[in-house]
C-alpha cells in the first residue's frame, strides 16, 4: 500500500514524527485521528500502512524512518507488545540517546503505564511467547518497555475525561511546542531590565477575562523589545498561563503596506491556531478571518515596533477582536 505524500519519500531529516502503533489495535480508530490530526497541523508524519507479517523483521525503511524523525510517538495499546512494534521501540530508545534531541512520547491509550514498565496484563500473556519464540531478543524488549514506562506522555484514562478528540487536540498542542518552541532568546546580566517587566508581568498576569493592552514607549535602544520578550517568555512558559494561542510579531512599523499587513495576519492566524489556514487575499478578508477565529480565545500576542495607533486598527481591527490578556 503507498503511503500519502506526508510520509513517504522524504529525504533524511524531513519527518517530523513517526508514529509506533500496533495495528490491529488502533489504525482505523485512534492512530488514523491522530495520525490525520498531525497532518492537518502541518506535521510531516511517517505512518507505516503495511502491517508486517507474522514472524518477520522490521524493515531497514522502518529503523530509517525512525532515525529520520524528531519526536516518535508510540501509542502502548494491549496489543504493542508485539515482535515487530517491539524492534521499532528498540530503535526509538536507541535514538532517543544516540541522536541529539530526539524525543520520544508515549501515549498509553488503553493500557496503564504500570503495564507497560512491568511487562504485566496483556504484556505479560505476549511475553510468555516471545521467551520461547524469540528468546535472544527478550532482554532488550524489556529494556526498552521499562524505559518506555518511565518517560513523560499521555494517558487517555487521565486526561480530557477520556474524551478522544479532546486528547488529541492537547497531544497535537504538545507535539508542536517541541518541535517548534517559541521560546524567545533575550542577553543575559540585563541591567534594569529586571523590574520593569515584573511590573508589566504582574499586571498581565492578573486573572481575568478582560482585553488588556500595554504599550511600551520610549527613545529608540532603550530595550523596549527586550522588556516585550522577557514578559513573552514568562506569561508562556516560565508560568504557564495555559494561553490558547501565542504570537510576537516583530518590527510591524516597517510592515505597513498592504501586502506586509496581509503577511502579519497570516503569520498571526498561522502563530495562534498551529495550523494553515486559507490563503488571505486583501487586509480587509484577513480581519475578518482574526476576528471569527480568535475572538474566543485566550491569546497573548506582542506586536514589536509599533509607532502609531492606527497600525494595530489597520492589522487586525478592533482589539476586542482578539481574546487579548
Amino acid at each position: 500500500m503507498t503511503e500519502p505524500d506526508s510520509s513517504r519519500s522524504r529525504p533524511q531529516g524531513a519527518y517530523d514524527v513517526f508514529l509506533s502503533f500496533r495495528g490491529e489495535d488502533t489504525r482505523k480508530t485512534f492512530t488514523d485521528h491522530l495520525y490525520t490530526a498531525l497532518v492537518q497541523a502541518g506535521i510531516q508524519t511517517f505512518r507505516d500502512d503495511d502491517e508486517l507479517p507474522r514472524g518477520k523483521e522490521i524493515s531497514q525503511h522502518l529503523l530509517e524512518a525512525i532515525q529520520e524523525s524528531k519526536i516518535s510517538i508510540v501509542v502502548f495499546s494491549k496489543g504493542y507488545a508485539s515482535r515487530w512494534c517491539l524492534d521499532e521501540l528498540v530503535e526509538i530508545i536507541k535514538c532517543k540517546y544516540r541522536k541529539t534531541g530526539h524525543i520520544a512520547l508515549p501515549i498509553f491509550y488503553d493500557i496503564d503505564p504500570s503495564d507497560v514498565r512491568k511487562q504485566t496484563g496483556s504484556f505479560a500473556e505476549a511475553f510468555v511467547k516471545h521467551e520461547e519464540r524469540s528468546k535472544e531478543k527478550v532482554k532488550e524488549w524489556r529494556e526498552a518497555l521499562e524505559e518506555a514506562g518511565n518517560l513523560s506522555g499521555w494517558n487517555l484514562k487521565d486526561m480530557a475525561n477520556g474524551h478522544e478528540a479532546k486528547f488529541i487536540q492537547e497531544i497535537i498542542k504538545d507535539v508542536l511546542t517541541k518541535l517548534d518552541p517559541k521560546y524567545l532568546h533575550v542577553p543575559k546580566h540585563l541591567v534594569g531590565i529586571d523590574p520593569l517587566a515584573h511590573n508589566i508581568f504582574h499586571f498581565l498576569s492578573t486573572a481575568t477575562d478582560d482585553v488588556r493592552i500595554v504599550g511600551l514607549h520610549g527613545m529608540p535602544g532603550i530595550g523596549k523589545t527586550t522588556i516585550a520578550k522577557v514578559v513573552f517568555n514568562q506569561l508562556c512558559y516560565d508560568c504557564g498561563y495555559g494561553f490558547e494561542g501565542i504570537s510576537f510579531l516583530l518590527n510591524v512599523k516597517e510592515k505597513s503596506e498592504p501586502n506586509d499587513l496581509v503577511l502579519l495576519q497570516q503569520q498571526l492566524l498561522h502563530d495562534i491556531l498551529r495550523q494553515n489556514t486559507e490563503k488571505i487575499n486583501n487586509v480587509d478578508r484577513g480581519k475578518v478571518l482574526i476576528k471569527e477565529r480568535l475572538r474566543h480565545k485566550r491569546v497573548l500576542v506582542v506586536f514589536d515596533d509599533v509607532d502609531r495607533p492606527d497600525r494595530l486598527l489597520d492589522l487586525m481591527g478592533e482589539p476586542r477582536w482578539l481574546g487579548l490578556l
